[in-house]
């Protein structure tokens, strides 16, 4: 992810919450608060669905971000978003929160222990 991509997103997502970029195999995971909500590949954003938001990408014609394991094809739940969104703030910001809704019900859910606590 080029860190001008990476700006670009900052600045047009800021209010949704911090944006930052953790980087992975070939590109970038992009956070909000903590939360990772989107893929950057080679400066084209992928962001995250679940079952309700998936059709709205499948309208669009866009596909999952995949790659190859062991000869076989993964799709991820990570789909391409529609590139007039850089052009346009407060799509972006439409499509980003609602991916980053996704992600934060997708996230597993932890227990913590009290402090101490052995198990």
């Amino acid at each position: 992810m080029s860190d001008g991509f990476l700006a670009l997103l900052q600045d047009q997502l800021s209010d949704l919450g911090t944006v930052t970029a953790r980087r992975m195999f070939s590109g970038a995971g992009v956070y909000i608060d903590g939360v990772i909500f989107a893929l950057v590949i080679d400066d084209v954003l992928y962001l995250k669905t679940d079952d309700e938001s998936r059709a709205t990408f499948e309208a669009e014609g866009l596909e999952p971000f995949s790659f190859m394991k062991q000869g076989r094809r993964i799709s991820t739940s990570y789909w391409r978003a529609p590139e007039l969104l850089l052009d346009d703030r407060t799509e972006l910001q439409r499509w980003a929160a609602r991916a980053l809704q996704a992600a934060r019900h997708a996230a597993p859910r932890r227990t913590r222990k009290p402090k101490g606590q052995v198990k």
